[in-house]
Parts: C-alpha cells; structure tokens; sequence
C-alpha cells in the first residue's frame, strides 16, 4: 500500500473512530464543512453540512454499547489525483448488557486532499440486503 493509500484509509479510520468516541474535533478535522451524505436508516433525503452530525455525535447517535468494535471489509480505494473513493462494507459488532449483535451495511465515501489533508467531502451508505428488496 502507498503512503497516500495509507493517509487515506487513515482518515476514513479517524473518522469513524470519531462517531464512536463522540469526539467531535477529530470529526470536524477529517470532514469538510459542504459535507454531503445519504444514510438510508436515518431519513431518504440528502443531508448537508456538519451540524446535524455534531448534534448526533455529541448525543450517542451510533447507538453503541461501550464494548464494540467495526469491521470494513471489501475495501477498495480509487485514486484520482487528490480526489479518493473508498468503497467497503461496514460492519458493527457491539456487546450489550451481555448480548452480542452484529449490523452491517455497506458505504462509499469521496475524500479530497487540501491544504490541511484529506478530509471526508461525501459519504453514501445503503442496506446490504439482498436484491430485489429483502430486508429479511
């Protein structure tokens, strides 16, 4: 792996780490101000800006245990100059009160090198069910 390939995937980790440790000046670090994203658990509409993200961050919004741990599996990272797609799917395992459960789906995030590194600019996530449309 490049040294770029490694700053990326790096700042997709601190970020992620980020929502999880409610730590809301590394998310504002790895993430522009324009961000865009779609999260299909939380509304169908697009959601811009970093505020509504604070909010959530600020108030647990993960909905995770404090024994939890995720996964990014069939990572792949495209490279056009200073523009990165990472595209992988997500998986969330959490232990609470003494129950293991596991939730997956699946993500693309768009990352853009500027003055003061890579930042997160989009993210998409969508269901990893089965198609057609099988939430079972």
């Amino acid at each position: 792996m490049t040294e770029i390939e490694q700053e990326v995937w790096r700042t997709v980790h601190r970020q992620l780490d980020s929502v999880f440790s409610k730590d809301v000046i590394t998310y504002q670090e790895t993430t522009a101000e324009d961000l865009s994203l779609y999260e299909w658990f939380v509304t169908p509409n697009r959601q811009d800006g970093l505020p509504f993200h604070f909010f959530m961050i600020e108030h647990g919004w993960a909905g995770t245990a404090e024994d939890y741990r995720y996964d990014i599996m069939n990572r792949r990272l495209q490279l056009y100059g200073d523009t990165a797609i990472v595209t992988y799917t997500f998986m969330l395992t959490q232990v609470d009160d003494g129950v293991l459960s596991h939730r997956s789906h699946n993500e693309s995030r768009v990352l853009v090198k500027g003055e003061e590194g890579w930042q997160i600019v989009h993210v998409h996530k969508s269901p990893g069910w089965k198609a057609p449309y099988d939430p079972t």
